[in-house]
């Protein structure tokens, strides 16, 4: 028996999130039928974390134990044979026993894409969000910094368990803007609360939008005031990458 740690790309379009539900399609549900069409037997594989309904991924990650009689390279061709057409492991590599994708991440990134527009654009949309007004770059850039370091963000999420701690250490938070027009923005952090990222990319971009002011922004995070309720939609959101210590 051995322990396969795998990193999954995926469209979330299709899928009500990456926690298996009953009755629904999900990424882990999509995983362990593929596994289990192999002889897995198992009850469950665990993952990094969890992505809502309509997130993406390129670098979401999984573990499993399976006994395998044949190469890595044989198991991640089979399997791959076996996924849907929105859902793809990319790597797979056999990790120590003890190997834990959520427990032994150091690190998670997150990429949330849009652009400004008064028209829709239908093939961007299905990954970008579209905005109007247009956004001020100076702000956007101003309000980033704002979320670097170590804060208290219950005012920007849920915690991930009952009771659990809404204290968590930004390392990078930045926007690019794209060539044709798309803005990105990169965030990365030890752990994120729930719906956190577009809760952040909500109150940058009405900052930007001269919604709100940077002063508003500063205030509700270091004193927990009061903004707008609002998220930025989960399709403009990826999972870029977890990053780990002795076990990447």
């Amino acid at each position: 028996m051995a322990r396969y740690k795998v990193i999954l790309a995926y469209d979330g379009t299709g899928f009500t999130g990456s926690q298996r539900q009953a009755n629904s399609r999900t990424v882990q549900g999509e995983l362990e039928k593929a596994l289990r069409r192999l002889g897995w037997s198992d009850k469950s594989i665990v993952m990094a974390g969890r992505t809502d309904t309509g997130v993406h991924a390129t670098g979401q990650v999984a573990a499993f134990d399976f006994e395998w009689a044949h190469t890595e390279d044989k198991l991640l061709r089979a399997l791959n044979a076996d996924l849907p057409s929105d859902l793809v492991i990319r790597s797979l590599i056999t990790a120590p026993a003890d190997f834990h994708p959520r427990f032994d991440a150091a690190s998670r990134e997150y990429r949330y894409r849009l652009f400004c527009g008064t028209i829709r654009d239908p093939l961007r949309e299905r990954f970008l969000w579209r905005v109007w007004p247009a956004l001020d770059e100076d702000v956007l850039n101003r309000a980033a910094n704002i979320f670097l370091g170590t804060h208290d963000f219950v005012t920007m999420g849920s915690p991930t368990t009952p009771k659990g701690t809404t204290v968590r250490t930004v390392t990078k938070a930045e926007w690019k803007k794209m060539p044709d027009g798309e803005w990105q923005f990169e965030v990365r952090a030890d752990a994120f609360l729930y719906r956190m990222v577009r809760r952040l990319v909500f109150v940058q971009a009405s900052a930007a939008q001269g919604k709100c002011s940077l002063e508003k922004v500063r205030s509700a995070l270091n004193e927990q005031g009061k903004l707008s309720s609002g998220l930025a939609p989960a399709h403009g959101l990826t999972l870029v990458e977890v990053t780990y210590g002795s076990h990447d």
